[in-house]
């Protein structure tokens, strides 16, 4: 019997997202360092180069997020703007993709194309932007039109600045000197951005899971950032998204989906769960599990126990005690899903908000870790994974000596960069001007 030859197992990517100021980092650790000094982003960009990975990802912070009034504890410090760091870091790597996060509402298209091609033109083809929105005045203060967009506008809005800047590319990419476009939310005319880099045009990234945010990302991203908690949530995501591609003239490939995740690893099984466990109690300290719960109800909770049960009073949709953080679209659905989990397992405050903030996770030993990212994605609930390491700079090195050589003998991870720009990392074909604007 002849047999033909066996198929190529599916490819994994892999992308590393800086934790910076977040819930998600562990400051007590002795090991944690700055969040702001340069040399912490070239050590976490360097070690993500190291292990092959597809490009480092930078969030945004256009605002100090206030708790009751106060700058969040989190914020003390501020954020360096994303393009400014990237642009210092692609004097310092040499393949490596570089995504920053910028967002569509408070930003204009010529401006934020010319910054971005720039990026992309020195960095030789590795830039990449994620496409965030927001209808938060709180955070448009900040910005002259008083930053009020309705909620079902940011979307639209979105889409046609991608759109917008996607033309201004092509058109630079072309040779043509001068640039117009005109439609519901932007009428520019004027010169076109800086010549056309290796990869055509930067790669658009977006974050988002609401239906508008799924279908944003099936016209007009590249890569979507995503997270889901279990490997069926992530297969249902997956066929839901890329359903909707061809609708928008697209097919699978042109769309890769990695969720943002955690690994914590250990000598054995139950060393890595005894380590993550003490990583979340140290992520979710009381006062944290309290802040966690009021971003939900809206209330000052301070008088509640983190130890004890949850409040038996309904949330207040209205409110304003918290202000630059995404609250939950329904609150009430979300106290509903938390009372039913903490009546369910019989658990604190903090207990609940430890079980329902956590990211999905891969716990274990290297081995085990590198099997369950094979398996999520050759059973299509991801394409890749955006690791979020819990500790600042040095969270990533662990992955990458021990999980990445062992992704590598599997034969679904790269052994070497075969390509020189972020499209050809994420096998993403062409360069990105073939195809037309969504």
């Amino acid at each position: 019997m002849t047999t033909g030859p066996t198929p190529p197992r599916k490819q994994i990517h892999l992308a590393a997202h800086f934790p910076g100021v977040n819930n998600t980092t562990v400051w007590a650790d002795p090991r944690s360092g700055s969040q702001i000094d340069f040399d912490s982003f070239v050590h976490l960009a360097r070690t993500a180069e190291r292990g092959l990975f597809d490009f480092f990802f930078l969030a945004e912070g256009l605002r100090l997020r206030e708790h009751k009034g106060r700058v969040h504890d989190l914020d003390v410090v501020g954020r360096p703007e994303s393009i400014t760091v990237l642009n210092a870091l692609a004097a310092v790597t040499d393949r490596l993709g570089l995504a920053a996060t910028v967002n569509a509402t408070f930003n204009e298209p010529w401006e934020l194309a010319r910054r971005l091609a720039s990026l992309d033109l020195l960095s030789g083809g590795r830039a990449a932007w994620n496409v965030v929105t927001s209808s938060d005045a709180f955070t448009g203060e900040n910005f002259r039109r008083g930053g009020f967009l309705d909620r079902a506008d940011r979307y639209t809005r979105a889409a046609e600045f991608v759109a917008a800047a996607r033309a201004l590319w092509d058109a630079a990419g072309a040779g043509q000197r001068s640039f117009a476009w005109s439609g519901d939310h932007f009428a520019i005319a004027g010169e076109s951005t800086p010549p056309r880099s290796p990869q055509g045009r930067p790669v658009v990234i977006q974050a988002g899971d609401s239906d508008e945010g799924r279908e944003f990302a099936a016209s007009a991203a590249d890569v979507i950032f995503t997270r889901h908690g279990t490997l069926e949530a992530g297969r249902a995501f997956y066929r839901d998204v890329k359903r909707r591609l061809p609708r928008h003239g697209r097919r699978e490939e042109d769309l890769k989906l990695m969720p943002g995740v955690t690994v914590v690893l250990g000598d054995t099984a139950a060393d890595a769960q005894e380590r993550a466990a003490e990583i979340r109690r140290q992520q979710i300290s009381p006062q944290n599990a309290i802040h966690a719960l009021e971003l939900v109800w809206g209330r000052d909770l301070s008088a509640y126990d983190p130890d004890g049960p949850l409040p038996d009073v309904d949330p207040d949709p209205d409110s304003a005690l918290v202000q630059g953080r995404v609250r939950h679209a329904d609150p009430f659905e979300a106290a509903a899903r938390w009372r039913a989990l903490s009546e369910e397992k019989g658990l604190s405050i903090r207990q609940t908000v430890i079980e329902t903030t956590s990211r999905q996770s891969f716990i274990g030993t290297p081995s085990a870790v590198a099997a369950a990212m094979a398996e999520f994605v050759e059973r299509d609930a991801a394409d890749g994974f955006i690791l979020v390491p819990h500790l600042t700079p040095g969270g990533l090195d662990g992955f990458v000596d021990t999980v990445v050589p062992l992704l590598q003998e599997r034969g679904v991870f790269r052994t070497r960069y075969t390509g020189t720009t972020l499209r050809e990392h994420l096998g993403l074909t062409g360069t990105g001007v073939e195809r037309s604007a969504a």
